[in-house]
């Protein structure tokens, strides 16, 4: 049986102790290999586009061109690569900013190394990964974003069990976790999520999460539903 092709993973983070360890860490896992560092984001890009990796671990927070920076102009370049956050302490807004610009997660530096992997892995999949440990910082960056209206009291005819889902998708949980938690079938969840996204025009999880928290579709505390 053929094993399947590692996940090419490219670091891009201004501290050389942080990419070196992260780079043993990664190579240590199975089915994961480093092709390159760069130290900032033009080198970055310049990696980026020369050894075209599957993935990209981006700081943000690096001196010169920016994470963001790099992120706008791989937005237009010719190639298809998915890029993870990772950030220590950084603006709530740049997060967000991050997110539009086509970044498929947020990962905080000092989440464990399981959640790095489960993120890569699931962002490789197809997903876009909102990692519990960073969703607290992405809900308050949506509040506090840009000048938008206060949110609606719409609830875009969501029932209460499904404002519930909502609520748990937008702190991270997983179908299987959401099943457990309100005690359903997974198939009933995915059930529910599939009108979630017919009712409110979400295509992914990361975009309910960014719809929900913008619009106050988060359940009361009290709330039941079927």
């Amino acid at each position: 049986m053929a094993h399947p092709e590692p996940i090419r993973i490219l670091i891009a983070d201004d501290h050389s102790l942080f990419r070196k360890g992260l780079k043993s860490l990664l190579s240590a896992e199975p089915g994961f290999v480093v092709i390159g560092e760069a130290e900032n984001g033009d080198e970055a890009v310049r990696l980026a586009r020369a050894l075209r990796p599957d993935l990209l671990l981006l700081d943000l927070a690096m001196p010169g061109a920016s994470g963001l920076d790099a992120l706008g102009e791989l937005a237009t370049a010719p190639i298809s690569v998915k890029t993870i956050v990772l950030t220590a302490a950084i603006e709530r807004a740049e997060i967000v900013k991050a997110l539009q610009l086509g970044a498929a997660g947020v990962v905080l530096k000092s989440a464990a190394p399981e959640l790095l992997f489960k993120s890569v892995r699931g962002v490789m999949t197809g997903q876009h990964w909102i990692g519990r440990e960073a969703v607290a910082d992405l809900v308050q960056a949506l509040r506090s974003y840009s000048e938008a209206p206060p949110p609606s009291r719409s609830r875009f005819g969501l029932t209460p069990r499904e404002l519930e889902i909502t609520s748990a998708v937008v702190s991270g949980f997983s179908n299987k976790e959401i099943a457990q938690k309100f005690v359903l079938s997974q198939d009933t969840v995915k059930h529910h999520l599939t009108n979630i996204f017919d009712k409110v025009g979400a295509s992914n999880r990361l975009e309910l999460a960014l719809f929900a928290v913008h619009h106050g579709l988060l359940a009361e505390p009290d709330s039941t539903g079927n």
